[in-house]
């Protein structure tokens, strides 16, 4: 299974700390450079200002669009890919998780990440390698640090943005709700400004762990902003009660020492 690590070539500490901790793996990978804030002309930012609940910010955009060069990519390739931005930390357990599931079939996504958000999982799991489970993933709301994307997937998160235009980049993929999605528990990626929450020596610290997405935005929304996050407020709260009779809803479990090789 191939890895694409997201990267802006300017940012040079992140791309050695991808290096060293995937090598340390002994995992092949490529990187992808990612799209740029300032790579973001005025017709893109026009074009996407309304698609989401609030405008998105430069930053966010080119975020989102450096997702979907990957999904592209994913798209092409006609396998699985374990897509990672470059910030993410991986555990020891990765490599053999990867190895597990490169055959499986009849599913888009598998999430490895966790941050510290309660999520809507199947009550029964499988089984798989490093002590590890497949849960069935129904509602997540955590971040795109680290997921392995089918092309069955990728083809349905650009079909979205063709019906629906683009979001945040994990805000997208969990509003995606034709994916067969899952999780892996114990969670085996965090990003790095997760260490602290988790109890994770972060030896990795200074630019590295500092997000690059956040969003400072401190201006009102307008009232065609609100009125979208109503409605999307109202369908998300129908479909949580919906997935109440099958689901639970809780914290991914997370298996610190295995952060350490």
């Amino acid at each position: 299974m191939q890895i694409f690590v997201i990267n802006l070539p300017s940012a040079i500490e992140r791309r050695k700390f991808q290096q060293d901790q995937l090598s340390k793996l002994n995992l092949g990978y490529k990187f992808i450079s990612a799209t740029s804030a300032n790579d973001i002309t005025t017709n893109i930012y026009k074009k996407h200002y309304f698609d989401w609940q609030r405008p998105l910010l430069k930053n966010e955009i080119a975020c989102y669009l450096s997702h979907r060069s990957a999904w592209n990519r994913v798209i092409k390739n006609k396998e699985p890919v374990l897509i990672l931005e470059d910030d993410a930390l991986l555990s020891n357990c990765v490599p053999s998780i990867m190895e597990n599931l490169i055959n499986i079939t009849d599913i888009d996504l598998v999430n490895l990440e966790n941050r510290g958000r309660k999520k809507f999982v199947s009550k029964s799991s499988v089984d798989i390698e490093c002590k590890s489970k497949l849960v069935r993933l129904y509602q997540d709301r955590t971040g795109a640090a680290g997921y392995i994307l089918w092309p069955s997937g990728a083809k349905k998160l650009i079909q979205l943005e063709k019906n629906n235009g683009i979001a945040l980049a994990d805000a997208h993929i969990t509003s995606c709700y034709k994916l067969k999605a899952y999780q892996i528990e114990p969670s085996p990626i965090i990003q790095l400004d997760q260490c602290n929450l988790y109890g994770i020596e972060n030896t990795y610290s200074g630019e590295a762990s500092i997000s690059t997405v956040g969003s400072n935005d401190k201006s009102r929304p307008g009232f065609n902003f609100i009125a979208k996050r109503l409605l999307n407020q109202f369908y998300l709260g129908i479909r949580q009660l919906s997935l109440l009779t099958k689901s639970t809803r809780r914290f991914i479990k997370i298996r610190k020492n295995d952060f350490y090789y």
